[in-house]
């Protein structure tokens, strides 16, 4: 029983470095398409506007000092001048409403929306190069 027991273990720790690996390399590869959106929307003069962010509730936006490009149409999804990926989405916060938020950047997902509830989702790429196409036409 022990031995199949010390199996098992290895067996789950394996498969959580694998995980792990495929995780990171995933960000990396967003990172590196944010990154080119950002020099790409600079390039083809997309200028970047103030951001602000939403409370979970959906009931009031807040001030950031952040500025860069909403990606979604909800203003809850951006990329900054400083090429990282933010999800603006924050507690509700009576205070914020004068001091404003500071959204912390995040690992850019591979799908963005993935298992949310409204059931849209979308490549990162794929929403990139839509916001990029927005300034063509």
């Amino acid at each position: 029983m022990t031995q199949w027991r010390e199996q098992r273990d290895r067996a789950v720790a394996a498969h959580s470095a694998a995980l792990e690996r495929q995780r990171a390399a995933e960000a990396a590869q967003g990172r590196e398409l944010v990154a080119d959106f950002v020099r790409e929307a600079k390039a083809r003069g997309l200028q970047p506007e103030p951001l602000s962010a939403q409370s979970y509730n959906g009931s009031t936006r807040f001030k950031t000092k952040l500025r860069g490009w909403y990606l979604n149409q909800a203003r809850t999804i951006a990329v900054g001048e400083d090429a990282k990926y933010y999800v603006l989405l924050v507690p509700h916060s009576f205070q914020a409403r004068f001091t404003g938020v500071a959204p912390a950047p995040q690992d850019p997902p591979k799908i963005v929306g993935e298992g949310g509830r409204d059931g849209e989702s979308m490549s990162l790429k794929e929403m990139l190069v839509r916001r990029l196409s927005q300034v063509e036409g």
